[in-house]
């Protein structure tokens, strides 16, 4: 590819007060191509594009676009220069129609601007979304009774309709079916063809590699290369996403490991976890990794009774136990330090001390372990996975995908289980 690149991030630096999260970091997307971003959680691979849209300003580094400065002052200026994110949240407005999603703001009125003009906003809208090739969503239709693919359909034709040359699409597969991923990757292919570039985040190597024409891999906000996608295997690309080495940042102790305190047996939540089994010992950390989405926070939630279950079963000490909501859970002497803190960890009205009354804990897993506790660690960090476990399950879309233990894991071997790659 010789032609000058529609798109070119050199030297990006991004930080947030005490934390580089963007350092060095380059991009290069050429028109009428689709270019992946892997990486880690928390790798840079968002960040990177929310400097790139305006949301965050740059701190250091430069944005070309067609060989010119792209003024990222405002999101409203990147996207008037024909860039625009399809974020994973998205942002249609359910209780409007698909041609009011896709022009709001934008509306066509007449009779000195009083009236909105819906035919010529529902022709409009029909006449872009057969040039999108998507011929079987309706304008009038309400947006709240589709799926999210064609959800996410809808946000593509509204960023074409902005005269869009570069379209970011993050985890656009993460909530929806094979066979809804499939029209999406044909939808995207067409505009392909057309000349559009994509810019596509996603976990799902397999899915990456149906669609990409080109890989560039991000670890812990550092650029570590850009490759084609036909000439990098699975393994390497492992490899590059995990690449560094464990050190001595975590310090395990070793435990007594006793019985069995939690065994779950096929606890299913229609929706969100399938035939989840596993059990964790008195004196045991037991360690739960996966990618954003898999279905962790899914499966605490329903042992701690936020959640309804289903079907399966909960045996603590052997016995069978029902837990219908938290104060069972706390009954039960299970505790539960959820992974947002401020949303649901604290009563933020309540002075400190009534809070730690709340949820007493020690920060100090391993004492926790030596005093006999079952311990279930939940964590996206690779590094204190496999430095503070003593076995690890690992999910992938709502199932475990693997069991794994403390001498046969690595960070590799990790990252396949939560990629669903077959090892």
């Amino acid at each position: 590819m010789n032609q000058e690149p529609l798109l070119k991030m050199e030297h990006i630096r991004k930080v947030f007060p005490g934390v580089v999260a963007l350092d060095d970091v380059s991009l290069t997307v050429q028109a009428g191509t689709i270019h992946a971003i892997m990486g880690e959680n928390g790798a840079g691979k968002s960040t990177l594009m929310k400097v790139l849209i305006g949301v965050y300003p740059l701190t250091s580094g430069s944005i070309k676009w067609m060989g010119k400065d792209l003024d990222t002052s405002s999101i409203t200026n990147v996207i008037k220069s024909g860039i625009t994110m399809i974020f994973q949240e998205l942002n249609s407005i359910t209780t409007m129609t698909v041609c009011e999603n896709i022009y709001v703001g934008r509306e066509p009125y007449k009779i000195n601007k009083l009236i909105l003009d819906r035919k010529k906003i529902v022709a409009d809208a029909g006449k872009l979304l057969k040039e999108c090739d998507i011929n079987d969503i309706d304008p009038n239709e309400v947006v709240g009774n589709l799926s999210i693919a064609k959800r996410q359909m809808i946000e593509i034709a509204k960023a074409i309709s902005y005269d869009a040359r570069l379209i970011i699409m993050d985890e656009p597969t993460s909530a929806i079916s094979e066979r809804e991923c499939q029209h999406l990757f044909q939808l995207i292919n067409r505009l392909k063809e057309k000349g559009i570039a994509f810019i596509f985040i996603s976990h799902k190597i397999d899915e990456v590699y149906k669609i990409a024409d080109e890989i560039t891999v991000m670890r812990d906000g550092k650029y570590i290369g850009t490759y084609e996608a036909s000439k990098l295997d699975y393994e390497n690309l492992v490899k590059l996403m995990v690449g560094r080495e464990i050190t001595d940042m975590f310090h395990k102790i070793q435990t007594k490991i006793g019985d069995i305190k939690i065994e779950v047996n096929g606890m299913n939540v229609k929706g969100k976890i399938d035939d989840i089994n596993f059990y964790v010992r008195k004196g045991e950390i037991l360690g739960f990794s996966g990618l954003i989405g898999a279905g962790r926070t899914e499966v605490m939630e329903t042992i701690f009774g936020i959640r309804k279950i289903d079907t399966g079963t909960i045996k603590i000490d052997g016995v069978e136990v029902t837990i219908n909501n938290p104060r069972e859970a706390v009954f039960h002497k299970i505790a539960f330090i959820t992974e947002d803190r401020r949303g649901n960890g604290c009563f933020l009205p309540l002075p400190v001390s009534q809070n730690i009354m709340i949820s007493s804990y020690d920060k100090v897993i391993c004492q926790l372990a030596q005093k006999g506790i079952a311990i279930i660690l939940v964590s996206s960090e690779l590094p204190e996975i496999l430095g503070m476990c003593d076995r690890i399950m690992v999910m992938y879309e709502g199932k475990i995908s693997g069991e794994i233990s403390k001498l046969d894991a690595n960070q590799e071997i990790i990252m396949r289980h939560a990629s669903g790659i077959v090892v």
